[in-house]
């Protein structure tokens, strides 16, 4: 799941000329497999409620409680509008002081706050209730995304320390980004030489993907997630320093995102809901 302010893939946020990022917000949540669903509604500012622990958009929210980041949900999903209800609990076990630019001049910022965390789900369907180690993190920009980005990649994959990032990215000005950091339990953080770049099947709507590998040794893709025109994540096995790893990966062509003919595809599955009216106000 995703929260934003400011929708960076939301056709009604492009079409108002992103002059407001606060009456555009939305929380995405995807699940997957068999029944999987889908709810990314574009809604304005009055369903917005902020506090230093607490983000709320309408129905849902997310708030830390106890040092845990406690997730409401109550959204509709598209095209069947189907609920989606249930919460879920992510337990950090540290919270990082990283923060890496993605841009010289700092108008891109990604913000990995727990690389390594435990995560419960609990959605109210039988059977959609699980545990297991999760992931959090941030990016903050300026700027819109294909503004300055032609394609990036971006996967988070578990190790027996904790775990390891890597952020790839071209950029518009043909320079390139590639971070490479691991991650320990206790927040600790260093740079590590990345390895070889790889390329992997592309996705069904034949978005290009790459992503680190052991030299030898080859990523791919062992679950579908979500595959969009421009946009692909999905679950790959890798090996990073001798350790064979499944992680997931995303991979984001920002010059097919660029293009007007997407937009009105997305306001299909981004249904725009601009009033809201709070239960106590």
């Amino acid at each position: 799941m995703i929260a934003f302010i400011g929708s960076v893939f939301s056709p009604w946020y492009r079409w108002s000329g992103r002059a407001d990022p606060e009456d555009n917000i939305c929380i995405n949540v995807v699940t997957y497999g068999r029944g999987g669903r889908w709810a990314m509604t574009d809604r304005g500012r009055a369903a917005l409620r902020q506090t230093e622990d607490n983000f709320t958009v309408g129905p849902s929210s997310l708030r830390w409680e106890g040092g845990r980041l406690v997730i409401d949900l109550d959204e509709v999903s598209t095209p069947h509008a189907q609920r989606l209800r249930g919460r879920i609990t992510v337990t950090p076990s540290a919270i990082t002081d990283v923060e890496v630019p993605l841009t010289e001049d700092g108008a891109h910022v990604w913000r990995p706050f727990a690389p390594v965390a435990d995560i419960s789900v609990e959605i109210d369907r039988p059977g959609w209730t699980w545990d297991g180690h999760g992931y959090l993190d941030a990016n903050f920009g300026t700027r819109a995304l294909e503004a300055d980005f032609d394609y990036w990649t971006w996967g988070r994959f578990p190790t027996p320390e904790g775990a390891v990032a890597f952020y790839d990215a071209v950029r518009r000005d043909g320079s390139t980004l590639g971070v490479a950091l691991r991650f320990d339990r206790d927040g600790g953080c260093e740079a590590i030489e990345a390895p070889p770049l790889q390329r992997f099947r592309r996705s069904n709507w034949l978005v290009r993907r790459e992503t680190r590998c052991d030299a030898g040794h080859a990523p791919r893709q062992v679950k579908t997630m979500l595959d969009a025109p421009f946009y692909n994540r999905c679950a790959v096995e890798t090996v990073i320093d001798g350790h064979r790893t499944t992680g997931v990966y995303e991979a984001l062509d920002l010059n097919r995102f660029r293009g007007p003919w997407l937009m009105p595809m997305l306001a299909v599955r981004v249904p725009r809901r601009k009033g809201w009216r709070f239960a106590d106000a």
